[in-house]
């Protein structure tokens, strides 16, 4: 496949597999019509419907209790011991009626890929214990009319993509709720709120535990949001680890300082100016080694080797494409040097590029959501954006704790034990300290396709 063509596609990329919320690429031209019929059946269909003429799967939501792995550290973990005890609804069981809160008028494509795969979920899966309400809000004072008139003891709450949004369903937690967020500030976790959504964290945590021991790491990152949380995060996950951040550097996102910073990154010009050095010290000597060795080093660009084994390319789409054929022209060479990519990685247009051959990432394998991806293409005409799989996975969770008539109190304490881990599309995961943690595999890409390394 060619690089035009690769460039073309990746023109075409929905983030392969982005925070909700961050920089999410979408087409505005959704067809109204058709969203308001759908929003219409959703929301007045009975949940015991079934979809006929679908071959599907049913992927049942596996629940087990292990011995806590040693992947991070953990702060105490926190209880919300605060607000039980002073709520007094807490006994209160789980209610089977859901509500899902999105916004109107923006991200209509992620919120309907959400809505979708919600009514997926719980056909595929014949779950008959759940009632899905559907609610778009056109701004934060239509989300506070509906909170006030259906925040109600037990009752759970799913959507949100922003902080602002959040912050106020947070301030329902008292009304003895339940809310499931997939906005990705953390900062917004706790009492009431659990936030499910793709943390980088994640990726970087597993990469770490992957990479061997001693390695020495290199980060090259876009000036987003995105490359700038990855920055934030990488110090504490590899002052756990037994590898060390060598180096970073960064390149705005229209790319137009992107040579300089590959340059700053791998000491090109110093390496550069020592080579003319050393060439200087040869061609001055005229006996047969010197003479050899002048010949030798007249073929390379630089002097010495790179003092980085691993270089950490957080980035997607056209700047992905663009990023890393650079990156030879200024030797950093993919043969002596490990490119590695976090789970946005996760999409087949990058699979075919020649300069990523051999390049390893954080993620899942595609088998364990191709079910999902053909079944959902087959009912909605569409390829479901990838953070689709967020929504699949939750209403098995849901079902579980309703199934078990859990009260709020109960509740809290099943999702808050972190022991407990949840068989997903994208593979297990559990809840601490009211975020969702992944536990996700190591890919290389090898000739259009990927494998699984660990």
């Amino acid at each position: 496949m060619s690089a035009k063509l690769n460039i073309s596609l990746a023109l075409k990329l929905i983030s392969s597999r982005f925070p909700i919320g961050v920089e999410t690429i979408y087409s505005p031209f959704a067809k109204l019509f058709i969203v308001i019929i759908f929003i219409f059946i959703v929301s007045c269909a009975p949940v015991n419907n079934s979809i006929k003429n679908i071959q599907t799967q049913k992927p049942q939501a596996k629940i087990e209790e292990k011995k806590q792995e040693k992947i991070i550290k953990k702060p105490q973990e926190k209880q919300n011991n605060i607000i039980l005890e002073s709520n007094e609804f807490s006994g209160y069981k789980i209610l089977n009626e859901i509500e899902i809160i999105l916004p109107k008028l923006s991200n209509n494509k992620i919120a309907n890929n959400l809505v979708n795969a919600f009514e997926y979920s719980i056909y595929s899966k014949e779950i008959k214990n759940i009632q899905l309400n559907i609610n778009k809000y056109n701004n934060i004072k239509d989300l506070e009319v509906l909170l006030k008139s259906k925040a109600v003891p037990g009752k759970i709450f799913i959507g949100t993509l922003s902080s602002q949004e959040t912050t106020l369903v947070k301030n329902y937690c008292s009304k003895g709720i339940l809310f499931f967020s997939f906005v990705a500030n953390k900062s917004l976790a706790g009492d009431c709120v659990y936030l499910i959504n793709f943390f980088p964290e994640d990726d970087l945590r597993a990469l770490f535990n992957y990479f061997p021991n001693e390695s020495k790491i290199a980060l090259l990152y876009p000036e987003n949001y995105y490359g700038y949380n990855i920055n934030k995060t990488i110090d504490s996950i590899a002052a756990n680890s037994n590898s060390l951040i060598i180096n970073r550097a960064s390149y705005k996102e229209d790319l137009t300082n992107a040579r300089e910073a590959i340059k700053e990154l791998s000491k090109y010009e110093l390496r550069k100016y020592e080579l003319e050095r050393q060439k200087k010290i040869l061609e001055s000597k005229d006996d047969e080694i010197s003479i050899r060795a002048l010949k030798k080093i007249q073929k390379f660009e630089t002097f010495g080797s790179l003092d980085f084994t691993h270089l950490i390319l957080p980035d997607y789409g056209i700047r992905l494409l663009e990023i890393a054929p650079l990156l030879p022209f200024y030797d950093v060479d993919p043969e002596k040097v490990q490119f590695v990519g976090t789970g946005v990685w996760d999409d087949k247009v990058f699979f075919s590029d020649p300069s990523l051959q051999g390049a390893i990432f954080s993620g899942i394998h595609e088998d364990n959501r191709k079910f999902f991806i053909e079944n959902y293409y087959l009912i909605y005409n569409e390829k479901p954006l990838r953070t689709s799989t967020i929504a699949f996975d939750l209403v098995g969770i849901i079902s579980y704790i309703i199934n078990k008539e859990k009260t709020l109190e109960q509740t809290f304490k099943f999702l808050d034990n972190s022991k407990i881990k949840f068989d997903g599309i994208d593979g297990k995961f559990f809840f601490s300290d009211n975020i969702i943690y992944r536990e996700l595999d190591i890919l290389k890409i090898e000739n259009g396709s990927v494998k699984k390394l660990n």
